[in-house]
């Protein structure tokens, strides 16, 4: 991590090798330690390097990265952009090559490079700075309604273009079609979007508008979002978010009856 940082193509190594050696040198200061006020020099520098209101950027870097570190399976930065709607997620995460594995290609998969980042980046405790602070309650939501977003607005019959009665094993051009017309986001949202629910506390201030969202859902859009889980080959997935949506509601009952 530290070399990556030093040698950042942006900022000349001497400067960057600079803001390292003035860390201080003992293993805790004001009760953090050395890796978190690295932690916090990459990210504040990061910062630094966009060209937005500080409102702004604070909010759009816990959404992207959020996104990044709450995602069931690591996504692109093409489909992670096409997820969230956001256009200049590549901006946001251009500083943070050193804390986060970002492909030359837009159609690579990001990850973190430790699982320390995350883990500082969501306790409260360990991340002092709550403009930096990724609260996965939070970031659960957003990630669950963007996937429901998608759907609904993807998600139609026959979408990719299949002939009538079409066995799925004996369309060769089948992963074109995927790619074309489902693509990389849309497939996660329909895979994942009820593992992300569960995320979401019964008690959460957004308790309302998911519930309204899933209703929308299941009312328009059923139908199609089987069909997806059919043609990528995660039919059985299905099954477990019928499980898995009815536990959320079901703590969503237990929830509002004690308050």
């Amino acid at each position: 991590m530290v070399i990556k940082f030093v040698t950042f193509k942006n900022r000349t190594p001497t400067e960057q090798l600079d803001r390292i050696v003035s860390l201080p040198q003992n293993t805790t200061h004001e009760g953090r330690s050395g890796i978190d006020l690295l932690y916090t020099q990459v990210l504040e520098q990061a910062i630094d390097d966009m060209d937005a209101d500080a409102k702004e950027i604070y909010s759009h870097f816990r959404t992207v990265v959020g996104a990044v570190l709450l995602v069931f399976n690591p996504l692109s930065i093409t489909a992670l952009s096409d997820l969230l709607r956001m256009s200049s997620i590549s901006t946001t995460l251009h500083s943070l090559h050193s804390l986060l594995l970002i492909p030359e290609g837009a159609e690579d998969p990001i990850r973190a490079f430790h699982k320390s980042f995350p883990d500082f980046l969501m306790d409260p405790v360990w991340c002092k700075d709550e403009q930096f602070f990724v609260e996965p309650a939070v970031h659960h939501v957003e990630v669950l309604l963007s996937c429901l977003n998608l759907m609904g607005k993807r998600l139609k019959r026959n979408i990719c273009n299949l002939d009538d009665y079409a066995v799925l094993s004996e369309v060769k051009d089948l992963p074109t079609r995927q790619k074309d017309h489902i693509g990389d986001a849309l497939e996660y949202a329909c895979q994942f979007w009820s593992k992300h629910l569960l995320r979401v506390p019964g008690s959460s201030f957004h308790v309302g508008e998911v519930q309204k969202a899933i209703k929308e859902f299941f009312t328009r859009h059923l139908v199609y979002w089987i069909e997806v889980l059919a043609l990528t080959g995660n039919l059985g997935v299905g099954v477990y978010a019928m499980n898995d949506i009815e536990q959320w509601c079901a703590l969503v009952i237990v929830m509002q009856a004690v308050h």
